[in-house]
């Protein structure tokens, strides 16, 4: 789930979806609407926010020096995130160490990114005329070219969905499809024959979901978009978790999620309990199957929480935070331990993420550009040792947002309609709705 704003204000990657990021570690001063729910949330959001505070501080009074140490900051914790690295290049740029500034550029593209604006800003203009240019445009050039494992499975006939989430019930041999823009859920068939299953009782958009098939029921999500025209503004910043029957679409359960919450994402463990992080507040929480309680699982680590993906020994969840990358959580100690980059993983931006035979699928569209991939992991599952592109760059590849494994496949919603809506969920001027595309790759073939 994607939470508040995420607008880099250079204009490099400007994604106005208001729920899913909570803010972008991009060129130029960083903006920061997260809400902090509690002050254990507090730890993360505030580091990242002072030093956003000082990096701007230091670029409007042209202190290089002390933007450079601000940006070295931000890229430590955010976790080499590439969008750090471009800041650290660009004060090297202004502190006259251009062999440093091509270090992190050279990381930049390793880690499969691309930007137009070496060629664009006029802070990158002594890079130009520098030998090392060309190799890193080059670089830069390859990592944008379009890559396709998947093919299509179906479409979704309806364009006005703008689908964010789905799951699939083996015993129905259905796949459930939340929508943001109808605020309800859908079930399909492999052909994309849909059917309302649910309304929201909050009229607000749907976006989570999990079936439960051994316990008869689906678990999905409601949240009032923070600035959207599509819940009033008195419901802003209020979420929800919801529990339905499985057979008749009937709310079983409703439980209310802290105020300024974004609870938009969710897993299950083997018990039938709900992990749900709350992109706008930084937390991750678990819902007992037999208790309408959420209770804290995190100790205040993440900025912007997203899909949480259970581990095998169900005592930890990986966790992908959109700034900070991907962390394994203990839930016992609360303690989080990163995912290295090793130099060459781009692991922020992930908005779905599913751990399959150690491997972990990501649906990351917060990079540039956009991307499926999966990261195989080393036999402990605390390293990562390679990556394969599933999609990128391709005709069918809009705004990606979450998929599910099913038996030996992996399905996910390729286009999901968010890069054609405004901040405020508007259309676009010129924009067209289309119909969602839901890709399939074969998880062996990776």
């Amino acid at each position: 789930m994607k939470s508040s704003a995420i607008c880099h204000l250079s204009s490099v990657i400007c994604h106005a979806t208001s729920f899913r990021r909570v803010a972008a570690a991009g060129l130029g001063l960083l903006v920061v609407v997260t809400t902090l729910c509690s002050t254990q949330a507090e730890n993360a959001a505030a580091a990242f926010q002072s030093i956003k505070e000082k990096l701007h501080a230091a670029r409007t009074s042209k202190d290089w020096k002390a933007s450079l140490v601000s940006a070295n900051q931000l890229k430590q914790l955010l976790h080499e995130a590439p969008e750090s690295i471009l800041e650290v290049a660009r004060a090297e740029v202004h502190t006259g160490d251009l062999n440093g500034a091509f270090r992190e550029l050279a990381q930049f593209v390793r880690m499969g990114q691309s930007t137009d604006l070496l060629e664009t800003s006029p802070e990158f203009a002594p890079l130009r005329q520098q030998a090392g240019f060309a190799g890193i445009q080059n670089g830069m050039k390859n990592n944008g070219g379009s890559i396709s494992r998947a093919s299509e499975a179906f479409r979704l006939p309806d364009p006005a969905l703008l689908a964010e989430d789905l799951d699939y019930d083996a015993t129905s041999k259905r796949f459930f499809i939340t929508s943001v823009r109808e605020k309800k859920i859908v079930s399909t068939d492999s052909t994309g024959a849909t059917r309302e299953f649910a309304k929201a009782p909050d009229d607000w958009p749907m976006l989570a979901i999990k079936v439960d098939p051994s316990r008869g029921v689906l678990w999905a999500t409601e949240v009032a978009l923070q600035g959207f025209v599509f819940t009033p503004k008195s419901d802003w910043g209020r979420s929800a978790v919801l529990c339905y029957d499985l057979k008749d679409g009937r709310l079983l359960h409703r439980i209310e999620g802290p105020r300024d919450s974004g609870l938009g994402d969710m897993a299950l463990t083997a018990d039938g309990d709900v992990v749900v992080s709350d992109g706008d507040g930084g937390g991750v929480y678990r819902v007992q199957a037999k208790e309408e309680a959420l209770q804290r699982l995190d100790g205040g680590d993440f900025i912007s929480p997203q899909t949480p993906a259970m581990h095998p020994d169900g005592k930890h969840i990986f966790v992908p935070d959109y700034l900070r990358g991907i962390g394994l959580l203990d839930i016992a100690t609360k303690q989080v331990r990163w995912l290295a980059v090793d130099g060459s993983f781009a692991l922020n931006g992930v908005d779905g993420l599913y751990l399959n035979q150690g491997k972990l699928i990501a649906v990351q569209n917060g990079t540039s550009p956009k991307r499926v991939l999966a990261f195989k992991l080393d036999e402990g599952l605390t390293r990562i040792r390679s990556e394969t592109i599933i999609e990128r760059s391709t005709e069918s590849l809009g705004d990606p947002t979450h998929g599910v494994v099913v038996g030996r496949d992996f399905y996910y919603i390729a286009n999901s309609g968010w890069d054609v809506i405004d901040d405020h969920g508007n259309l676009k001027a010129g924009a067209k709705l289309s119909e969602a595309r839901i890709m399939r790759v074969s998880l062996e073939a990776l």
